[in-house]
Order: C-alpha cells, then structure tokens, then sequence
C-alpha cells in the first residue's frame, strides 16, 4: 500500500512538471490533471475523484478568491494614482544620494504589499534609471535592493497571492504569516538586497539606458495618506490577530465583535478599496467610470492567480484523501526529517525545475498540508512554514522565469550578467529567509 501512494505522489508530481515544461499546459490545467492521475494511481474511485476536485476547489477559494480579488483592485488604484513612485520619491529625498540603496530596499519592500512584483519594477525602472545617471555608479547598486524588496514582501507577506494561498491550504493564520514575513525578510533584505548590491555593483558596471527617461512633472499624491492607506489593512488583520492570540487581554464584549469583523482580511481590504477609491481616486480627478475601468482590468490577472490556487487546493485534497499525505507524514517522521526543511526542499525543488514561484509554493504547501493532520503547531510555526515553503519558492530564478528575462531587459544585461546577479541576488534571498525562519520557528 505505501509503495503504491509513493508511486502516485511521484507520478502526480512528473505528471505536473511535464505538462508544464514539455507540452506547456497551463499551470491550472496541468494541476487540475495531475490531482486526477494521482487519484487514479493510489485507487480512488470516478465519484471520490470527482468529489475531492471539488471539495479542494471549494475550501480554498472560498476565502482565497475573496483577499486576491481585493488585494488586486486596491493596488491597481494605487498604481494607476502615483502612489508607489510617490512612496519612491519620498524615500530618496530621506535618505539621499548617498543612502539610495537603503531607499530602494524599503521602498520595493512597501510597495509590494499592494502592487503585483513585475508592475512594481516597471513602475519604478526610470527612478533606478535616474540614480545612476546622477551617482555614475552601477544600475545594480540601486537595482538589485529594489528588486530584493519587491520579491521579498512578494513571496513573505500578505495580501500578496503566494502567501495568502499557502497560509490557506496549511491553515495559518494571515497574522502570523505578516508577522514573521516581516520578522524574517529584515536581515534577508539585509543580505540579499544590501550587501550583495553593494558586492556586485563593483563587479558589473551596468549603465541606464539613454532612451529611457524618467517623468518629473507628474502630480504625486501626499505620501503620508498613500501610507496610511497602505498601513490601515494591515494593522487591521494584526490587531485581530493579537485579539484571538489572548495579547490584549479581556476587552469589552462589544469591541472584541468589531475588531473580529473589521480585522478580518475580507473587512480590512474592503476598507482599503474604499479608501483608496475616495482619496485616491475621487479625490485626485478620476471619475467613477475611469475607477470602474481601473478595478474591472485589475481582476483579470487576479482571476489566473485564483483559479490556479484553486487547483492547488485539489492537489492537497487529494494528497489527503487518498492518504498519501498521511504515509508521507509518517515516513518523515520516522526518518527524523524536519518539517520546515521539508517544505523549503519541496518548494524549492519544483521552483528551479518549472520556474513559476506561484506554482511552487502552491505545489509544495499541498504537499505538506497533510503532514500538520497528526502534529500540533502554534500558530507562529505555521506562519514559520508559509514563509519556509515562500522562501524554497523563490531560489535561483533562471532561464524557465519570466522575471529572469523582465529584469535582464529592463536593466539591460546579458543572460550571464542577469545569472550573475538576479539569479544570485534570489539564491541568497532563499537561503536567508530559510536560516532565518528556521530559528524563529525553534525559539518562538
């Protein structure tokens, strides 16, 4: 019996990577057919096949569709205002020529919370672009910690997609996940946007391009609104989180029922949306009609990202279900092998071999899913795994990547420049935020 859930754990799994790599089935298809193969290989009946497709479907989207949906109308507002070059502008003109860098990691880091990784590069390309010219250094200095920033809030901390995803197929709490995303991508920013900018900048001279120039005449909103719109949800889903985690102590009955409703990721982004519609859209001379256009495009990525953490919720229902994670939960067990090591490999794994991180991370949370069935953790360690399997999800980006080729051509570099720098910039980011959460996970 367990040879035959070993060898549909493994079929499922080939089944998926081939269909993505050799015949280049759409992720959420490929997904969708390799859950039904898996079932098939360990015995499932047609109608326990069919039923695990919907019950994975269903469980998972039921609050993931809801936050994506959200999350993407809000940044989309936020983009389209000026409200990620305004957080950009500010930073520099705080810290200066001299602490560019610096500016550029907690910017990228900021402006990710809203705004999808690829539109927030593009965004802010002429900003790095206009540093150069001015310092006469390298693009990479100023490059390579925007990058880090965006990629780290993109795989670390909700309501961006991957995250949220994982946090639901495991059961973790979004809180947590904030918590500890922001706990562990410090010292990852640290080294992989920071010091390794720093240690490459002097080793590759990249210079901006001439055709390129950047806006300077555009009206920005006020930066301390774009963030307080930004903050607000934030504090919202923390607040609620210490309410439930028994932090605050006893409150009023009344106020404990508001900050459960207005906490909750559903609420707190609703409030988000509504902010960012009046002030940064009513307010700035959009009309109702242009904030309905801007909201109704921004669904379309959103639907792509939805439908294909839907299918990775099939893929661990029917891991469960057929009882494959339950063996492989015991069989790791036995072993000795660690949890989080676990997960950070899996992810890992399937990022370097198909390149997609989304992917990856819903693979590898469906993978470990049902290994939580027969051990308790605190909610502090399952928000440490979400951001284990985000970190083995986002190592050595490479050739299969579409930001591999989006950040060689934006910064203008060869395939060997972009290895040398954004593949490894991304290795260190896995790998620190690996070590890093592995010590939250033993001392929290």
């Amino acid at each position: 019996m367990e040879t035959t859930l070993i060898l549909a754990i493994v079929a499922g799994i080939a089944i998926l990577l081939v269909l993505i790599l050799k015949f280049k089935i759409n992720a959420y298809l490929a997904l969708l057919i390799a859950s039904i193969a898996t079932g098939i290989f360990a015995g499932l009946n047609p109608n326990a096949i069919i039923d695990t497709v919907k019950e994975g479907m269903g469980s998972t989207l039921s609050s993931v569709a809801t936050i994506v949906g959200l999350g993407a109308m809000f940044g989309a507002i936020l983009e389209t205002s000026g409200g990620a070059k305004a957080i950009a502008n500010f930073l520099i003109g705080k810290f200066g020529l001299k602490n560019a860098p610096l500016a550029m990691v907690i910017a990228g880091f900021l402006i990710a919370i809203p705004v999808f990784f690829d539109v927030a590069f593009i965004i802010l390309v002429p900003m790095i672009y206009a540093l150069q010219r001015q310092s006469g250094k390298s693009l990479l200095l100023y490059a390579i910690p925007l990058l880090a920033g965006l990629a780290i809030t993109h795989a670390f901390i909700p309501p961006t997609p991957g995250p949220i995803a994982v946090a639901d197929i495991i059961g973790a709490e979004l809180g947590w996940v904030i918590l500890i995303g922001f706990l562990v991508g410090i010292p990852t920013a640290i080294c992989s946007g920071l010091l390794f900018g720093k240690y490459i900048a002097k080793r590759i001279f990249v210079a901006a391009p001439d055709q390129m120039q950047e806006q300077t005449n555009e009206k920005l909103p006020n930066i301390y609104l774009i963030l307080t719109i930004i903050g607000i949800p934030i504090v919202l889903i923390l607040l609620r989180t210490t309410l439930t985690s028994g932090i605050l102590g006893t409150l009023d009955e009344r106020i404990n029922q508001v900050i459960l409703l207005i906490g909750h990721p559903f609420s707190a982004l609703i409030i988000a949306n509504l902010l960012a519609w009046y002030f940064l859209g009513i307010r700035l001379g959009y009309t109702k009609k242009e904030l309905f256009t801007i909201t109704q495009k921004s669904l379309m990525p959103a639907g792509t990202i939805i439908l294909l953490t839907g299918a990775g919720g099939v893929f661990k229902q029917t891991l469960i279900n057929t009882g494959a994670g339950e063996m492989l939960a015991s069989s790791l067990h036995n072993l000795g092998f660690p949890i989080l090591l676990f997960a950070f490999i899996a992810a890992a794994i399937v990022r370097i071999i198909q390149g997609s991180s989304t992917v990856s991370m819903i693979t590898a949370a469906g993978l470990v899913s049902p290994l939580l069935a027969s051990v308790a953790y605190s909610p502090v360690q399952m928000a440490c795994l979400v951001i284990a399997i985000a970190s083995g999800a986002s190592i050595f980006s490479h050739v299969n990547d579409s930001g591999f080729w989006l950040v060689g051509q934006y910064l203008g570099i060869t395939e060997k420049e972009s290895f040398k720098s954004w593949t490894m910039m991304t290795t260190i980011l896995a790998i620190t935020g690996m070590i890093t959460v592995s010590i939250l996970f033993i001392i929290l």
